[in-house]
């Protein structure tokens, strides 16, 4: 016990020798040795042996630069500096960068141009592929590229043909292969596409890649086209292209003739088209026209796999060439239910662009054909097109949308090509009696669209478009109604025509709505709800017509009477549609017929005796004849004929 306690008091007894240490009550001679033991101040040495620098010493060592502009300066040499340690070319490209900033002037003679440029080409002579992925000398060997002669542009055209692979992945260097294909010659065309044999498919896998095969494929000729094609269709055509002639230049013709087999060709393809498909690189033609072929031999797992990965916003990005209109077409009317209503959620925002070019708007049209949820369509696509319903009806595309849901299908709308595009089908997707794959095999030549510059036989499609586009499960004409007249278009489509009935009227595209808009569409599906509307529109374009004949019209301003579009459109709707003829000679010709009885006008007058209609005949009998024997008009053939007899 003894010996624990004094264990226990020897710390207390050192605590309290430190604490006297540190109090204020120790020795004064402890004190006064800690205190002589700093140095002094005046012996020029720092605590740990360093010299002692003073206040104004230190402020003087840590001085930075005295202005901001010195401070730029000194930050752009260390930078500069920096570079020529990092790039090999520095300077070079410092050089030709002066130079560039002199040859893309604009008001610089083409003698200045040519010697700048060709100063440049030659300071780069040898170090071209070195350089080209620099974001400086890419812009720089652009330009050269495109102001250079001949014989220069063949000079650095060899120097880069052993390394177009790598320059093609190259983010800056892409650009420069481009303009060299942009500015190539026939042989140098061939001979780059050439270089690209055996790379095709493992570019369009690339991001970057693949813009030079799309560029490429773009200014290639047929055969040229049909050369890159076969790369991708499977190993055995890239070794006898050669035994394939252009007469073979769909998928299946080829396989027929090579009597390659199907399988195998639809695993290769397979296996090029799903990572193209997983990284997103779809916007290109090249990629469409693989997949239009691809949907020829594809079975009915592997055609359904491509259409639900194309059923999202990627499919927006396709619609734009002919082909990737028809893919799109393809996945409206073979896709399911949901997957039709993931493409129609991807377009929004987008309707109105793709309203008005040329092969996208054929999706539209397939959407307002077949798919049946069109509470959705409202939602998503009829409201962005109600925005600009003027345009919409002015454009040549945008007035394809309109016409498909008033008159569904008309070949005077829409061309042989779009009817057939609309009824394309998959050959292994197709709901027909006929399951065999030989069967179907046969009719994947008229289901599926052509190459380029041939026809297409895309279905049996009548002269009048009368064959419905298969997919959607609800009566046409109850989609069409819920579409125009349930939504409330019909009604603004009606409002717009009578408020702006001048200009559509003499407008080429727009007069063909306002026509079908007065007749009250097929099947007169809006003459049930909008009768009272239809008879303002014909008072509107009527009060149009009474408006006093000027002599010095300006050309856009002519008078709806003697105007070569709308003359021709108002000599219609008095043949087809009696309502508006009555009003048109009630509320404009009667008792003014001799004045418009010549000219473009002189058919509108002639219309009225060419009438099916006894009422409009009748109407406006006695004032015709006298004219008839004036000699200003002509008894027409159909009455002489019913005279005689």
């Amino acid at each position: 016990m003894v010996a624990k306690s004094q264990q226990n008091s020897k710390p207390k007894d050192r605590k309290q020798i430190s604490g006297n240490k540190s109090s204020s009550h120790g020795s004064a001679s402890k004190k006064q040795k800690f205190v002589n033991d700093k140095p002094s101040k005046s012996h020029g040495l720092g605590t740990v042996g360093k010299p002692f620098k003073s206040k104004v010493e230190k402020s003087e060592a840590k001085k930075e630069p005295i202005t901001k502009r010195e401070h730029r300066l000194q930050a752009k040499e260390l930078a500069e500096a920096r570079k020529k340690k990092r790039k090999r070319h520095y300077d070079l490209e410092h050089e030709l960068a002066h130079l560039w900033e002199k040859m893309r002037v604009r008001n610089i003679t083409k003698e200045d141009r040519s010697k700048w440029v060709s100063k440049a080409l030659e300071n780069m002579k040898g170090k071209i592929p070195e350089i080209a992925g620099s974001h400086v000398s890419s812009r720089v060997l652009q330009t050269c590229v495109k102001h250079c002669t001949d014989a220069e542009r063949e000079a650095v055209f060899e120097e880069l043909k052993p390394h177009f692979l790598t320059l093609a992945c190259n983010t800056y260097a892409v650009h420069l292969v481009k303009k060299m294909l942009d500015n190539a010659s026939k042989k140098q065309l061939a001979g780059f596409i050439s270089s690209l044999h055996g790379h095709v498919a493992s570019l369009l896998r690339h991001m970057v890649g693949s813009l030079v095969v799309e560029h490429a494929y773009h200014l290639a000729n047929a055969a040229q086209k049909q050369t890159l094609l076969l790369e991708l269709y499977s190993v055995e055509l890239q070794l006898f292209k050669d035994l394939v002639s252009m007469k073979e230049s769909r998928l299946v013709d080829v396989i027929s003739k090579l009597d390659i087999k199907k399988a195998s060709v639809s695993r290769h393809m397979t296996s090029v088209i799903q990572p193209i498909l997983e990284k997103g690189i779809v916007d290109h033609s090249i990629i469409h026209r693989v997949l239009m072929e691809y949907f020829t031999i594809a079975d009915k797992t592997s055609a359904a796999d491509v259409i639900q990965h194309l059923s999202s916003s990627l499919l927006v990005r396709m619609i734009h060439t002919k082909d990737g209109s028809r893919i799109g077409v393809l996945c409206i009317k073979h896709g399911s239910a949901k997957e039709r209503k993931k493409i129609v959620k991807g377009m929004k925002g987008h309707v109105k662009k793709i309203a008005h070019e040329q092969y996208a708007v054929m999706v539209l049209v397939s959407i307002i054909s077949v798919v049946d949820d069109t509470k959705l369509i409202r939602k998503i696509i009829i409201n962005e097109l109600e925005k600009d319903l003027k345009e919409l009806i002015l454009d040549k595309n945008g007035r394809r949308v309109v016409l498909q849901l008033l008159r569904p299908n008309c070949s005077r709308y829409f061309s042989p090509d779009d009817l057939a595009s609309l009824n394309l089908s998959i050959p292994s997707l197709c709901n027909k009696s006929e399951s065999g794959v030989d069967r179907a095999e046969e009719k994947a030549d008229s289901d599926m669209g052509e190459t380029e510059g041939e026809e297409v036989d895309g279905g049996e499609v009548s002269a009048e478009g009368s064959e419905a586009v298969e997919g959607g499960k609800k009566d046409p004409l109850i989609r069409r109604h819920e579409l125009l007249v349930d939504s409330g278009l019909a009604e603004k489509l009606v409002d717009v025509c009578v408020n702006n009935a001048g200009e559509i009227l003499r407008s080429n595209f727009g007069r063909e709505v306002m026509y079908e808009v007065a007749t009250g569409g097929a099947d007169g599906v809006l003459q049930s709800k909008l009768g009272e509307k239809l008879s303002g529109l014909y008072e509107a374009i009527a009060s149009l017509a009474a408006e006093p004949k000027s002599e010095d019209a300006a050309a856009g301003d002519e008078h709806v009477l003697e105007n070569f579009h709308s003359s021709r459109t108002i000599r219609k709707l008095i043949l087809d549609c009696p309502a508006f003829a009555l009003t048109l000679w009630t509320t404009a010709l009667e008792g003014k017929s001799k004045l418009w009885a010549q000219g473009h006008s002189c058919k509108i007058v002639q219309a009225f005796l060419e009438s099916t209609d006894s009422k409009v005949r009748e109407i406006s009998r006695v004032e015709l004849q006298s004219l008839i024997d004036e000699g200003l008009l002509k008894i027409p053939d159909t009455k002489q004929s019913a005279d005689k007899s």
